[in-house]
């Protein structure tokens, strides 16, 4: 005879795990294409946050260093911040600049540009300027006020 100490058995079944993993299946099957729907936006969204905090912090430490701080627009998907100590539009040795690839964060996101600002030791920029990011999910504009203001619409 087996005492009771050795018949009681624990564990999960055979049955019950092909039947977590088959629910796990179905709910995988569910959630991916909504997931899949999803990033582009994010991605979208991300770019223009990036951007448009690049571009304000641009204008203060124009502000702040009493100094023109000019923005490139390179390519359909990089841009460059200049600050400009002799404010001959040109990068020169010893001058900061910040290049940001947006497609190394935000993939598939591209970019448009209708002119190249420049802020000023007041904050206010140089021109007009339209920025449109855009995606699988869409598009998303970001203006550039004379008054310095940048706004996402």
């Amino acid at each position: 005879m087996v005492p009771p100490a050795l018949r009681r058995t624990e564990g999960f079944s055979l049955l019950g795990q092909v039947v977590t993993l088959a629910l796990a299946g179905i709910m995988m099957a569910i959630a991916v294409p909504g997931y899949l729907k999803v990033v582009p936006r994010h991605r979208l969204n991300g770019a223009v946050r990036q951007l448009t905090g690049d571009l304000m912090w641009a204008r203060m430490r124009a502000i702040q260093r009493n100094n023109r701080y000019r923005v490139f627009f390179v390519s359909g998907h990089e841009y460059r911040i200049l600050d400009d100590a002799d404010n001959d539009g040109a990068v020169d040795p010893g001058e900061w600049t910040l290049t940001r690839d947006l497609r190394a964060d935000y993939e598939g996101v591209e970019m448009r540009s209708n002119n190249n600002p420049v802020f000023s030791p007041r904050g206010t920029a140089s021109s007009l300027a339209t920025i449109t990011l855009a995606n699988a999910a869409g598009s998303k504009r970001v203006s550039i006020s004379i008054a310095g203001r940048v706004r996402v619409r």
